[in-house]
């Protein structure tokens, strides 16, 4: 492959969910997840991926290796068989030494799955050695591309629903079936990722990876058109490009606010609020020798302030820094 990924990037991503379930805990009824202190909305960084692996398969049509593939009788196959997919055939039915067919998997998985590049991947193996006796291994990636938790800007309300179903709880029932979902009536989520380049030459990962990444993360929001996440509709997508140096200003989520006149529980869209942009503008000038360049995706609904300025657009903010701002070319 070429062009590897040689600069350190961060990556700070906000959408909106209205009146859905942005991340459903299954322990708990399934309700949308929050800090039970704070009352701050949470997102898995594993939901998140799972956005960006459905665009990439079902859109893109680009190889996963963690997706929900069932074989001919309706089950899902284990890690290890999904593993096996990747073993040359002529190597399957053949006597050879463990550590051959191992590197002829991991080779075939690093160049064909844009997932593994991504976020890496933990494989176990179960393979016939040279004697033909099966023998347990694995294969390790630690991903270049990571994420924390996504967390609200603002504390959340929980709601919950309930209705009647299509269908009869139980045969020879003259009565619907109850059901009951939780939703939230909005909440503005903030992820915040780092790419790492010294593990990017360890998984191949490319700046068409990178590329695709900002897609599956911007349209694959999008794209989620399921009942309980109609209503995630992606607002700013940044990425910090910066020099050689192993540097990163790190916590871009902490340097974001917003203000408002209403209570948190009462806002519903992006007319409620402002975002505050001073600390944010303040690193960027801090440390702008240190940075190649800014790239961004923005739907412009949101109004941004720094210095109790009139309301205007990120792009415009970060464009008084000096810093080269691009715009992320993702539709």
């Amino acid at each position: 492959m070429t062009n590897i990924v040689e600069n350190r990037h961060e990556i700070f991503f906000i959408y909106d969910a209205k009146y859905c379930n942005p991340n459903g805990d299954p322990g708990d009824e399934n309700k949308p997840r929050t800090d039970p202190e704070t009352g701050i909305n949470l997102v898995t960084d594993v939901r998140l991926k799972r956005t960006i692996r459905d665009y990439l398969y079902d859109v893109e049509k680009k190889e996963i290796f963690v997706r929900l593939e069932r074989d001919e009788e309706g089950y899902l196959p284990d890690a290890k068989e999904r593993a096996k997919a990747f073993l040359p055939d002529e190597l399957k039915n053949k006597k050879e030494k463990i550590n051959i067919k191992k590197e002829k998997i991991d080779e075939n998985i690093l160049s064909k799955c844009i997932d593994v590049r991504l976020f890496g991947a933990t494989i176990p193996l179960e393979l016939k050695d040279e004697k033909g006796k099966d023998k347990t291994t694995s294969i390790t990636h630690t991903g270049p591309v990571q994420f924390q938790m996504g967390r609200s800007f603002h504390k959340v309300i929980v709601e919950r629903i309930k209705g009647t179903g299509a269908f009869a709880s139980q045969k020879k029932k003259e009565q619907q079936a109850f059901r009951t979902e939780y939703i939230v009536p909005y909440s503005l989520i903030g992820f915040y990722g780092v790419v790492n380049e010294h593990r990017a030459k360890e998984t191949r990962l490319t700046e068409d990876d990178l590329a695709a990444l900002y897609r599956g993360m911007w349209l694959g929001t999008k794209n989620m058109i399921t009942r309980s996440k109609l209503g995630l509709t992606p607002r700013i997508l940044l990425v910090i490009r910066y020099k050689p140096g192993n540097f990163q200003m790190s916590d871009l989520d902490s340097k974001l606010a917003i203000k408002s006149d209403k209570p948190d529980i009462e806002l519903r869209n992006t007319q409620d609020y402002v975002m505050i942009a001073d600390e944010l503008v303040d690193a960027l000038n801090k440390y702008k020798e240190k940075i190649e360049k800014i790239l961004i995706k923005d739907d412009n609904t949101i109004n941004f302030v720094t210095n109790n300025n009139e309301p205007t657009d990120l792009t415009s903010i970060l464009k008084q820094t000096g810093i080269p701002v691009e715009e992320l070319n993702l539709e």
